[in-house]
């Protein structure tokens, strides 16, 4: 059984949701006083925070793509320490690299 992208199910059983959400996420990302980059590293410690691996995942080649390097990502992640213990760096940090490494 192959794992579908739950964005694209997201996108395709609800449309008008999705449109909406869309919409608010590219309000956020044109706001002007953070960078791209910035945004994007922030983003992943919210996430990698959540244990939320599959962003993680998503937003890694999109934070490179900016300019963050490894450590940037090793960094934000390890943040998560201060706010939900182990939960963020058990869940997220390998995939991350991995991710980083091989994008």
């Amino acid at each position: 059984m192959q794992k579908e992208n739950p964005y694209e199910v997201f996108q395709k059983e609800s449309p008008e949701v999705f449109e909406g959400f869309n919409g608010l996420v590219e309000s956020l990302m044109n706001t002007k006083a953070l960078d791209q980059k910035t945004k994007q590293l922030i983003y992943l410690g919210i996430k990698a925070a959540e244990g939320d691996q599959t962003a993680v995942m998503f937003h890694v080649p999109m934070a490179k793509k900016l300019g963050a390097g490894r450590d940037e990502i090793k960094e934000t992640i390890l943040l998560t320490l201060t706010v939900c213990g182990l939960k963020g760096v058990n869940t997220c940090l390998l995939p991350a690299l991995e991710i980083y490494d091989h994008c």
